[in-house]
């Protein structure tokens, strides 16, 4: 089966969970902003959690679907229809004949992540589909999606086909396409509750002052952000006295302050290294939350414990394996 992009959008990439391991020889990790989404939206067509996903930023793709093919839409709201239907988000939905699935402009959230049961039929690069596009490797053609693209799209399993024709045969309302009663939660993650993080390596290295104003004040995303990183704006930040940083390692969530005093969050394409100090670290589980604000809305920070940060990382964890195992049942 093939999937032909009649509109691209913005930024539609293919993503999956990233290219792990190769850091030190200066490649990047690349994959999912919003990673929950993406492997709730593969759950959700019976792929493994692991498996690419097309993401959509701010503004989404318009789609050839072809009779057969199953899909799920997680992450933002993307107001996506289906011959003028509106199509519904965290569940299967079975597509009953060729169609044209139109994903609009993000009513919330940023991110919309595609996923459809089979994958998507690309290559593999070290370890990884994702796009790495500065490289211009992995995903479809190391770039992004462009009008006129067909993306290949790999078998589904025999349990997904019987699962879509009992779908079909229950549901009658819908003529193009087919889904179920039941969804998936996944709408947490517009929550506009603080971004907690922990202390950074050069978190001494700023003013008392400063880390007030960082954890009290508002930051607003600027429109000169992008996957590379979030760059912010608002009171200023102040190093104790002028210092020099040898380069060393960063990653997703590192908050780096250059010397201008405003903050930078990296996120998933952000190099390998940096010689900005570093105030804090977004804890891994509040990454999705961050990933979906969209530019010119305001963040506000609260200080956790590492330890902390890991609990929410394991409840976080294991809240996605309990939906892994409600969602394998209905799905049976």
């Amino acid at each position: 089966m093939n999937i032909l992009v009649k509109k691209s959008g913005p930024m539609s990439t293919l993503q999956d969970l990233g290219r792990i391991g190769y850091q030190k020889h200066g490649v990047l990790v690349n994959g999912a902003m919003d990673s929950f989404s993406s492997r709730l939206a593969n759950l959700l067509v019976g792929n493994n959690p692991e498996e690419a996903s097309l993401e959509m930023t701010m503004l989404g793709a318009t789609m050839q679907l072809q009779e057969g093919m199953i899909f799920a839409l997680t992450g933002a709201d993307l107001a996506a229809t289906i011959d003028g239907q509106p199509v519904p988000r965290f569940r299967p939905i079975c597509v009953k004949r060729d169609c044209l699935l139109t994903c609009g402009f993000g009513k919330q959230g940023c991110r919309g992540y595609f996923a459809v049961a089979g994958g998507f039929d690309v290559p593999i690069i070290m370890g990884s589909k994702s796009t790495y596009l500065r490289a211009k490797i992995g995903g479809f053609e190391g770039r992004a999606l462009a009008e006129g693209d067909v993306l290949k799209v790999g078998a589904s399993s025999a349990a997904m086909q019987l699962f879509a024709q009992r779908v079909m045969q229950k549901d009658v309302v819908n003529s193009a396409f087919a889904t179920v009663s039941w969804y998936v939660p996944g709408t947490f993650i517009f929550g506009d509750d603080v971004i907690r993080v922990t202390k950074g390596q050069q978190y001494d290295w700023f003013t008392e002052e400063s880390i007030h104003d960082f954890f009290n004040e508002p930051y607003s995303i600027t429109l000169q952000s992008d996957r590379m990183g979030y760059r912010l704006e608002g009171t200023l930040l102040q190093y104790k006295e002028k210092r020099e940083l040898v380069s060393e390692p960063v990653i997703f969530g590192s908050i780096q302050v250059p010397a201008d005093g405003n903050p930078i969050i990296l996120l998933a394409d952000c190099q390998t290294a940096g010689g900005y100090p570093k105030i804090a670290q977004v804890v891994c589980a509040d990454l999705p939350r961050l990933v979906q604000r969209q530019p010119k809305t305001d963040l506000y920070f609260k200080q956790v414990s590492l330890a902390e940060a890991e609990r929410l990382y394991l409840q976080q964890e294991d809240f996605l394996n309990k939906l892994a195992e409600v969602i394998k049942r209905n799905l049976q």
